[in-house]
C-alpha cells in the first residue's frame, strides 16, 4: 500500500477554520481523515501540510511511527505550532487508514479500551464565541449554563476571569467570583465546573487571588492560570492552590511536556491531539504523565474529526479523566460529517466502526468555505495589549 496524495479541506466555523486532512492511498477507496485546526493560522497550517506531506508520497501509510519520525526529523528546522498541527492532522488520518485496513476501531490499535464510556464537558453556551468569551453578566452565565446542562452535559467550562493586569486589586477577582457563584447556584453541585484563565495572569500572585476566591465553588480544575512560557509561575500556583490546576494545551511534542512533569507543575495535563503530534504522541505524553500521577484531560475546542480522534484516545488511556468537546459552535456542526459517534447524557459510547469512525461530507463542507476567523482584539483600559 502506498500514499498517493495528501490534501487539506478547510471549513469555516466562524471562530475557527476547521482544517480537515485527507490521506489518499493507491488502494481503491481507502483514505483516512484527520484534523489540523489551529485558530487564526489556517494558511500557515495548510502550507505546513503541503511541506511535510510531500515527504510521505509513495510511503506505506501503515508505518505510522516511521512516518511521524520522517515528518518530525527529516527537515533541519524542527516544527513549531503550525508544523506540529500539520503533522497531527496527517498522523490521525494514518490511524484512520490503518483501522479501516484492519477492520477495527482505532482504540483497538492503541492497546484496547480501558473504559466503557467517554465523559465530556461542553463550553458555556455550547461553544458559541459570544457565550464563551464575551458574556459579562452573571444572569447570562447562569442561563447559558442551564441550557447546556438541559441538553445533557454533566460538566462545563467557561471564562469567568476578565482581562487582568499583572497586579490588580479586588475588582476583577470579585467579578470572577460573581460569575462562578451564579453558575454554581444555577446548576447545583451535581455538575462539574471548570474555569479557564487563558493564561491571563502573568503573575502567580494574581492567579492565586483568583484561586482563593473560587475555592468555595469546588472547581473540577482551574485551567492555564499563567503563560506557558513561564513554567515556574504555573508551578508556584500548583503548589499553593487548593484546587486542581490544568495546563498544556499550547505545548507540542513530548519534549515540551517533559519539564512540566519533572517539576510536577500541574495536576491535569491538556495535550491537544490536533497540535501535540497526534494520537501516538499524545499516548507517549499521557504515559509520562501517568508515571508522576498527573491526570490527562485533552484540550479540544476543534471540529468533529478532532473529537472523534479524542474519543478513541480516551477509551485507551488509563489516566484520562474527561474530554473537552464543543456541541454547537455552529448549528450545522454535524452536517459536514457522517459518523456513528453519539453523545448521550454527557458521554460518548464505544464506537464499533473501523478507523476513527467518521467521514467528511464534502458537498456539505463546500457550503462553508474558508473565511477569515472572527478577530479577537483585547486591550486593557489604558490601551495596552491584553492576553486573549
Amino acid at each position: 500500500m502506498k500514499i498517493t496524495g495528501i490534501r487539506s479541506l478547510v471549513v469555516n466555523a466562524r471562530m475557527r477554520n476547521w482544517i480537515f486532512v485527507q490521506v489518499i492511498t493507491d488502494q481503491d477507496g481507502l483514505t483516512g481523515w484527520g484534523e489540523a485546526t489551529l485558530e487564526w493560522k489556517t494558511r500557515g497550517v495548510v502550507g505546513a501540510i503541503e511541506d511535510v506531506g510531500r515527504l510521505l508520497i509513495g510511503e506505506d501509510p501503515r508505518r505510522i511511527e516511521h512516518l511521524y519520525q520522517m515528518m518530525y526529523r527529516q527537515y533541519f528546522w524542527k516544527s513549531g505550532i503550525e508544523g506540529m498541527t500539520a503533522i497531527s492532522g496527517i498522523e490521525q488520518a494514518l490511524w484512520d487508514i490503518k483501522g479501516k485496513w484492519l477492520g477495527v476501531p482505532v482504540y483497538e490499535l492503541l492497546g484496547g479500551r480501558v473504559r466503557d464510556r467517554v465523559r465530556v464537558y461542553d463550553h458555556l453556551g455550547g461553544g458559541t464565541m459570544e457565550s464563551m468569551y464575551e458574556s459579562s453578566d452573571p444572569a447570562e452565565f447562569a442561563e447559558r449554563a442551564l441550557s447546556v446542562t438541559a441538553a445533557g452535559a454533566t460538566a462545563l467550562k467557561f471564562m469567568a476571569v476578565p482581562r487582568t493586569e499583572p497586579i490588580e486589586g479586588l475588582r476583577p477577582v470579585r467579578f470572577a467570583e460573581r460569575m462562578v457563584r451564579a453558575v454554581r447556584e444555577a446548576v447545583g453541585d451535581g455538575v462539574d465546573l471548570m474555569v479557564d484563565l487563558h493564561a491571563r495572569c502573568s503573575s502567580p500572585a494574581m492567579a492565586l487571588q483568583y484561586c482563593r476566591a473560587l475555592e468555595p465553588y469546588g472547581l473540577f480544575f482551574f485551567e492555564e492560570p499563567c503563560p506557558t512560557e513561564d513554567l515556574e509561575a504555573t508551578a508556584q500556583v500548583t503548589r499553593a492552590a487548593r484546587m486542581p490546576i490544568a495546563t498544556g494545551e499550547r505545548l507540542v511534542g513530548r519534549h515540551q511536556f517533559r519539564e512540566v512533569f519533572e517539576r510536577r507543575a500541574c495536576h491535569v495535563i491538556q495535550p491537544d491531539l490536533s497540535h501535540c503530534g497526534g494520537l501516538w504522541e499524545a499516548r507517549k505524553i499521557a504515559a509520562a504523565a501517568e508515571a508522576v500521577s498527573i491526570a490527562v484531560a485533552p484540550h479540544n475546542p476543534n471540529g468533529p474529526i478532532a473529537t472523534a480522534a479524542a474519543i478513541h484516545f480516551a477509551l485507551a488511556t488509563p489516566n484520562w479523566v474527561i474530554q473537552e468537546a464543543i456541541s454547537s459552535d455552529v448549528p450545522w456542526r454535524n452536517e459536514v460529517v457522517r459518523t456513528s459517534h453519539r453523545l448521550v447524557d454527557g458521554a460518548y459510547g464505544v464506537p464499533t466502526a473501523p478507523g476513527l469512525g467518521i467521514e467528511v461530507d464534502e458537498r456539505a463542507a463546500a457550503r462553508h468555505p474558508w473565511q477569515p476567523e472572527l478577530m479577537q482584539r483585547y486591550f486593557h483600559p489604558d490601551g495596552a495589549v491584553a492576553d486573549w
